[in-house]
């Protein structure tokens, strides 16, 4: 921060360039004595290269196969493929690099649109952003291969404005939803992405069994065509449209994407100052509730009240209310619920008919949603952060933690499994499969929380102190992928005794999945829990050390 500070101060104009600077230093700092995070760094920049070789080699293949046919399909869907994952995967997976805090910034007098620019230019600098240019400059290759140099430059300047829009996309978006969600109207907010996530089955249902089904390239070739004048493919074609001789859609493109651009950065701008001061600005205060009762009762939240009066219970009470309170922990449960929902009725439902349904792929599609939601679990102690200190403190034991925080979580989940089973059987067409996708989800999840507590405990890693549910330190975005892949790993292994039973036993696992699953499923959470209880015992002091953030 010293670097805008003595700008300001000297009476010199920040610009873009103190930002990426200032956040070269704060990257360099924060490597210091941290080896994991130089790791997370170097494993990061060797797999984002990876990937960029990969994007490389799909956007050059129609020039170096010299077939401009599908020169267009594969950068107009492509591209916007990468535009997408820059918009759902920071939301669901890896979140975004939050090195330059911008609430760090309140108390400067810089205006906003410096602001906004400067932070922009900074989230450029990063091994996502130099990943996709490398990757993208395969259009630029193809598009010199058809079009000579003219197009070549073309297809350049529009590469650097889809870097700059998935960019803007992702900063915007994740700035957006942080700011909703630190208003206690989530509940508002997670009624309407269920409901939208609901609407979005049947269109994405006919448009992927039609695309599986038909593999009809040239309706392909007209839906590419449809993409590329939208601002998902608009940037990432315009040197193919100069290659095929309409000179006159280039421009017209890249003001779409221009303009688009614009759009983000401003609704950005809206949200980044709630970030700065940390609130929603709903005008005025909010009325303070009625107090009563002693401080005991008003910890356990009235639904909670059956809840036993010691250790355990309080324990229950506590992270219930965090995981509803907490921005981040609420963000995790609406990812899950959207996505619970959206996943197995797309893949059963998306590619075949509902008439035969295969119980194989319906068990395997809820073991999916199973891993997914146990796997949130995996840095929940980075979620409390330096406020772990009290229990290392008062020497809670360490199954008695574990046991309690799945409970807590198994709340909220154990209802939305009942819902996600129950909607899917539905649509199948089979109600009485309610047993099956409810006994693979519970058995999931149960063998999920047991190795996920386990991760837990040995890979936790600190969060940024920030109101941005979405924000990572530098490095622990990487740390946070490799450890949701490990997680997903762990727990996929831990059940494949309940994928072969279902494949095995055909129509009879229909009826003992449900029984089988849920014993399954509670067994292995009581005894991940005791196992990994044993070490959090031994390994209190390193855990609190790696959660604390460092100022």
């Amino acid at each position: 921060m010293a670097v805008a500070v003595t700008d300001v101060g000297a009476g010199r104009r920040v610009s873009a360039r103190h930002f990426v600077r200032l956040k070269l230093r704060v990257m360099g700092n924060s490597f210091r004595g941290q080896g994991w995070r130089i790791g997370s760094f170097v494993l990061g920049a060797v797999g984002g290269f990876w990937l960029a070789t990969v994007g490389f080699s799909l956007f050059a293949i129609p020039g170096l196969a010299g077939d401009d046919e599908y020169a267009m399909l594969l950068a107009a869907l492509g591209g916007g493929l990468v535009v997408l994952g820059w918009l759902l995967l920071p939301l669901i997976f890896f979140g975004v690099d939050e090195t330059l805090d911008p609430a760090r910034f309140a108390l400067l007098p810089l205006p906003r649109r410096t602001l906004v620019t400067g932070l922009f230019a900074a989230a450029l600098v990063s091994v996502p952003a130099v990943a996709v240019l490398l990757a993208s400059t395969g259009l630029i290759l193809t598009a010199g291969i058809f079009g000579g140099w003219t197009a070549a430059l073309t297809q350049a300047v529009g590469v650097l404005a889809g870097l700059l829009l998935c960019v803007a996309a992702a900063r915007a978006v994740t700035s957006a939803f942080a700011t909703m969600l630190r208003s206690r109207r989530v509940r508002d907010l997670a009624a309407v992405l269920l409901a939208g996530a609901a609407a979005l089955i049947a269109p994405v249902q006919l448009a992927a069994a039609a695309a599986l089904q038909d593999a009809d390239w040239d309706r392909l070739a007209a839906v590419a065509t449809v993409v590329g004048w939208t601002p998902f493919g608009a940037p990432w074609t315009i040197g193919i449209e100069v290659a095929q001789g309409r000179l006159w859609a280039a421009p017209v493109k890249l003001l779409i994407t221009a303009l688009t651009v614009v759009a983000l950065l401003a609704w950005w701008s809206r949200s980044l100052e709630s970030a700065m001061v940390g609130v929603t600005g709903t005008g005025g205060a909010a009325a303070r509730p009625k107090v009563t009762g002693t401080a005991v009762t008003q910890l356990f939240p009235r639904l909670l009240g059956w809840l036993p009066r010691g250790r355990f219970g309080a324990l229950v009470a506590r992270e219930a209310r965090y995981w509803w309170r907490d921005a981040r922990r609420r963000a995790h449960l609406i990812t899950l619920a959207v996505v619970g929902l959206f996943v197995p009725a797309l893949f059963n439902l998306g590619g075949g008919s509902p008439e035969t349904p295969s119980p194989v792929l319906v068990s395997l599609t809820m073991l999916f949603v199973g891993v997914l939601a146990a796997a949130t679990l995996a840095n929940q102690f980075g979620f409390d952060g330096s406020a772990y200190a009290a229990h290392v403190v008062v020497g809670v034991p360490g199954a008695v933690e574990l046991r309690a925080r799945m409970a807590a979580f198994s709340l909220y989940l154990l209802p939305l499994v009942l819902v996600i089973s129950g909607v899917l059987a539905l649509l199948l067409g089979r109600p009485w499969w309610i047993g099956l996708t409810a006994g693979s989800l519970l058995a999931t999840f149960g063998a999920g929380l047991a190795a996920n507590t386990l991760l837990s405990v040995l890979g936790a890693y600190s969060l940024p102190e920030t109101s941005n549910p979405f924000a990572m330190n530098s490095g622990a975005g990487v740390a946070r992928g490799f450890l949701g892949i490990l997680s997903m790993l762990a727990t996929a292994a831990a059940v494949t005794p309940m994928v072969v039973a279902a494949a095995l036993l055909g129509d009879v696992w229909l009826w003992l999945a449900l029984p089988v699953g849920a014993a399954y499923g509670l067994g292995a959470a009581l005894l991940g829990a005791y196992l990994a209880g044993d070490v959090l015992d031994r390994r209190q002091p390193e855990l609190l050390a790696a959660i604390a953030p460092r100022r």
